[in-house]
């Protein structure tokens, strides 16, 4: 009788390439994407430093209902000298109604706007250029007409961050909770694509920001021509600036608990996809290959939950022994990236979706995947000029 403890050469190959795909998939949750938790203690500003003025910038289209909600935390700010500049982008609410209220009662609120019939460029890159042209002060915060801070220190802690090389922040933008799957998946989705971004950034190789939290000299943004670069792509004014203008020594990430912001719920799933779209429009302009990097953990997971499959239906006919390696490496990498995942949730000021997690890891990367074949079908009108 074979012993349970010999194996054949395919099941050494099976364990072999299952136990390898299990220590990427390790490596990956406890090291890349725990960073920021490990890392936590180290980055949080501890005392406030010097408290430099501040120009606040808010980008806002048809945005009557999130300007009154979200305003009046981010004009209540426990900071001594900022302004707070609303670029309104051809409006056709009540948001410019909504602005001239909330002037006569702030001194420190100032408005301007886009018209309406600007055609052939990016609205967002030339709403935001107005908006840092018009701002007094050097420092630049910049957040969305449907998101809010969660502490009256959200500026004191972003500023905080600041070190005379710094020209860079970058923040975290939470997702706010609301009932059903897509949002769920959504959450998930954000989440990820925060520790992305702040865990390179923690080890000096910033490569992407979000523009609900971010923050950069304005002196840097003329160095660099505003969005000089990525003028045909109606996206990027985040991300790829961040991309282009980041460097080992210019970059800080600071995700203390005062300083994340939160985004209202998305309304719809047509909304996100139209938002992932263009965020995946500027992705392949990245320089590096962090991006790639990221990828590839998906590939893994999928490789490695396939070597599962394989290893325990090939061990339930021959040697029941490698079925059970195989289901306890998938557990302890699924109880490996839950932790990471709940704790990073509570990290960063958003509700833990670790209960469907499962379901969620699966289908992000398909939902990514669907993107990008959705971007082939779409993706002239991710330029301001028709392509072709």
């Amino acid at each position: 009788m074979k012993s349970l403890f010999v194996f054949t050469p395919i099941e050494c190959i099976l364990v072999g390439v299952t136990g390898g795909l299990f220590l990427i998939q390790l490596l990956y949750w406890l090291v890349t994407y725990g960073r920021p938790l490990r890392k936590s203690r180290k980055v949080f500003p501890q005392e406030r430093g010097e408290q430099h003025p501040v120009s606040v910038v808010v980008y806002a289209k048809n945005e009557s209902e999130n300007l009154q909600k979200h305003l009046p935390v981010l004009l209540s700010q426990d900071y001594p000298a900022y302004e707070v500049i609303v670029v309104n982008d051809g409006s056709t609410d009540e948001s410019d109604d909504v602005l001239k209220t909330f002037e006569q009662e702030y001194a420190h609120l100032y408005h301007t706007y886009i018209p309406e019939d600007v055609k052939y460029l990016s609205r967002k890159k030339l709403a935001l250029t107005v908006g840092i042209k018009a701002a007094k002060n050097d420092i630049l915060l910049f957040i969305e007409a449907n998101c809010e801070p969660l502490s009256k220190e959200w500026i004191s802690s972003v500023v905080n961050a600041y070190k005379p090389e710094t020209e860079i922040v970058l923040g975290f933008c939470a997702y706010a909770y609301k009932k059903g799957f897509l949002h769920k998946l959504i959450a998930y989705d954000n989440l990820i694509g925060g520790l992305q971004y702040l865990s390179p950034a923690l080890i000096r190789r910033p490569f992407a920001g979000n523009g609900r939290n971010l923050s950069y000299r304005k002196e840097l943004f003329f160095q660099h021509k505003g969005y000089y670069k990525s003028l045909s792509l109606h996206a990027g004014d985040d991300d790829l600036f961040v991309n282009e203008s980041a460097s080992r020594k210019n970059t800080e990430a600071v995700y203390c608990p005062e300083s994340i912001t939160q985004m209202s719920a998305i309304s719809n799933f047509k909304v996100w996809r139209e938002m992932k779209a263009s965020r995946a429009a500027t992705q392949q302009h990245y320089r590096g290959g962090r991006l790639l990097f990221y990828r590839l953990e998906d590939l893994s997971y999928f490789f490695f939950l396939f070597a599962v499959i394989i290893t325990i239906g090939v061990g339930l006919y021959a040697n029941w022994l490698i079925s059970l390696l195989a289901g306890l490496l998938f557990v302890f990498r699924y109880v490996a990236k839950a932790i990471v995942l709940h704790k990073s949730c509570k990290l960063l000021q958003q509700r833990p979706t670790t209960g469907l997690l499962f379901l969620l890891e699966f289908l992000h990367p398909l939902f990514n995947l669907y993107i990008r074949v959705y971007r082939l079908f779409r993706g002239k009108n991710d330029y301001t000029f028709r392509l072709g």
